[in-house]
């Protein structure tokens, strides 16, 4: 495995390095779900050096995969279904589309203000990291609660500030995430941390 620096923050595992690097030594039966947002193709190209085959990876996964794509280019994998999150920008609202791996058919619509500054953080009673594609911890929280149970594990092998980590953490899953950026994975070294320095109020109730 390639990797620049390994963290183990209880039951969150980060690596720090090429996500097509460290992926292969993490085999497929011990991943639940793929919940990721990768570079797209049309969106900070030089920033983040977006280059074809870069989801290919996510083949060798036969779990349910959620997968944040752009609104405006094809998605290069096979999927079972689409859905979208309404940035809920007013008129002429933005939008991204989550394409469903290894799952259900059905599409659902997700609800959830577009965070890119700390003003629209506070709005949302979210934190603003500086990331350029940060998503909602609301967002996040509820892609997990629905596409996965407490006690599993989650991938995302983009894991820029941490944001999926985090809602793993308050859900009580367990988590690996790959970061390429240091900058990023710093902050999301922090921000788990932070997390699992708070009470739980996110389990599921089990009837």
């Amino acid at each position: 495995m390639t990797y620049q620096d390994k963290v183990t923050l209880g039951n969150c595992t980060l690596y720090l390095g090429d996500c097509l690097e460290v992926m292969k030594s993490v085999p497929d039966k011990s991943v639940d779900a793929v919940i990721t947002d990768p570079p797209y193709p049309d969106y900070h190209i030089d920033t983040y050096k977006y280059k074809d085959g870069i989801v290919d990876s996510l083949k060798n996964y036969q779990c349910r995969q959620v997968i944040f794509w752009s609104a405006k280019t094809e998605f290069p994998l096979d999927y079972s279904a689409i859905h979208i999150w309404d940035k809920k920008t007013g008129a002429g609202a933005m939008y991204e589309r989550l394409f469903e791996r290894n799952g259900h058919k059905n599409y659902k619509v997700y609800r959830y203000y577009l965070i890119n500054s700390t003003v629209a953080a506070s709005f949302a009673k979210d934190i603003f990291t500086g990331h350029p594609s940060q998503k909602p911890i609301q967002l996040l929280r509820e892609l997990i609660m629905e596409y996965s149970f407490e006690g599993d594990t989650i991938l995302d092998p983009f894991m820029g500030s941490g944001t999926t980590g985090v809602a793993c953490v308050q859900t009580g899953r367990n988590f690996i995430g790959v970061e390429i950026d240091k900058k990023y994975f710093d902050i999301a070294i922090k921000r788990i941390k932070d997390a699992q320095a708070q009470p739980n109020l996110f389990h599921e109730v089990k009837a």
